[in-house]
């Protein structure tokens, strides 16, 4: 009797000491899992806290007499002709009349700093959108130059000494004469999701960025979604089991975890330098993209048909269906959602790339939209990175901005495969 209870004491001290380290296994993994999610957390925190603000923008409101003779001397009524009035003139006119006691240059240059130098262009939107201004006096809504922008939202602190920021005692006077008078508010920042890039931040959108990365993605998707099913169906169905088709399954496989820069060095030798393509264009972009997503989609693909029970293909086969007609009409059907999960991954993988397309040029300063598929363009992740580049503050809170949009493209690309997987999803 001694000799088992002492064996079942042994037991049960084991069985103890297992079922303890089995729960401190699982607080182990609930504690990544916690830090993981914190870090993620911190992570949007950081950049949400940064980044909102860029969505308003201060504008200040200028009285504006558009003058007749210069905006239209000869009274042509030709739009080309008034686009060459000097409009920034006008609203330089315009800040003197606020502020008459400006008298010393040195201050005018200050004064005239209070408005962005694309207010220019955008009196001359407003006089061609609305011709009968010409003559009148109107007061106007023009975007405040950034810096004024950034001390309105808090970031250029007024209690620091001079000489430690961009905003003179001077300037701070004018700008709080003007938020006494009503003629500075904040307002949703159109410009930044309907404008390029600019060098003055308050004039800096992520339009032409977006353009350009939805073109770039389209001639990825166009190249290597049908290349790569087509490639995980034959790998999958039709290809015989050899030494070839093994170096190929291994050489896809060592290509899926190949440093993107590689990709891109091979655009600018392959498709630039040899083959003439033209350059910081979604076109040759998009093509390094697509060589770079193609071993996921294969693998995906792969993966997605090998998943498809062997009963399907048999009761084809036995129905008298041919084998192009079992993988067609059956195979490929069902093993779909796991494809276009696949497919949706590797775009959002390439949406996200900054390497390879810096070696291809699409790193130049880009101002017009892109209108196609050969028009120089640059995407949001090179966007990014040359806005955190620039040493300005305001193109802080843009980047933080962009980093949002493009967390927010990806975000709803990584939901959408989870959506197709759900909805066409089928159990055997």
């Amino acid at each position: 009797m001694t000799d088992r209870s002492t064996k079942s004491a042994k037991v049960a001290a084991s069985l103890r000491r297992r079922h303890a380290a089995e729960r401190r296994f699982r607080l182990y993994g609930m504690g990544a899992v916690a830090f993981a999610l914190a870090c993620l957390g911190l992570l949007f925190f950081t950049v949400v806290s940064k980044g909102y603000t860029a969505f308003q923008q201060t504008y200040v409101k200028l009285p504006i007499y558009f003058d007749a003779g210069d905006i239209d001397p000869k009274n042509s009524g030709d739009p080309k002709v008034w686009a060459k009035a000097n409009y920034q003139g006008m609203a330089k006119k315009s800040l003197r009349g606020l502020f008459p006691d400006v008298k010393k240059r040195r201050d005018k240059r200050a004064l005239y700093k209070l408005a962005s130098s694309g207010a220019a262009y955008e009196l001359r939107a407003i006089v061609r959108e609305n011709p009968d201004l010409v003559g009148t006096t109107t007061d106007v809504w023009v975007t405040a130059d950034d810096d004024v922008d950034m001390f309105i939202k808090g970031y250029i602190r007024g209690d620091v000494a001079e000489n430690e920021r961009r905003i003179s005692n001077k300037e701070m006077a004018w700008i709080e004469a003007l938020v006494a008078d009503g003629r500075l508010e904040k307002r949703f920042n159109t410009t930044f999701f309907s404008a390029g890039d600019s060098r003055e931040p308050e004039l800096a959108g992520v339009w032409g960025a977006a353009a350009g990365s939805f073109f770039t993605l389209l001639v990825t998707l166009a190249l290597a979604f049908p290349i790569g099913v087509a490639a995980a169906i034959y790998l999958e169905e039709f290809a015989p089991k050899n030494k070839l088709t093994q170096v190929i399954e291994i050489n896809i496989n060592n290509l899926a975890a190949v440093p993107s820069i590689v990709f891109g060095l091979l655009g600018l030798a392959v498709f630039l330098n040899f083959i003439g393509m033209p350059r910081s264009a979604p076109l040759v972009g998009g093509v390094v993209l697509a060589l770079m997503t193609l071993p996921t989609i294969i693998i995906a693909g792969r993966a997605a048909i090998k998943s498809v029970p062997p009963s399907i293909r048999e009761a084809a086969l036995g129905l008298g269906a041919s084998r192009s007609q079992v993988v067609f009409h059956h195979v490929l059907p069902l093993a779909m959602p796991g494809v276009l999960t696949g497919t949706i991954i590797g775009m959002a993988q390439a949406l996200g790339e900054t390497a390879p397309l810096l070696m291809i040029g699409m790193v130049a300063f880009i101002v017009d939209i892109p209108g196609g598929f050969t028009d120089p363009a640059t995407v949001l992740p090179v966007q990014i990175y040359l806005w955190a580049d620039s040493p300005e503050r305001a193109f802080v809170e843009r980047t933080s901005a962009a980093i949002m949009v493009l967390l927010g493209f990806l975000i709803m690309m990584n939901l959408t495969a989870v959506w197709l997987r759900k909805k066409f999803e089928r159990r055997w």
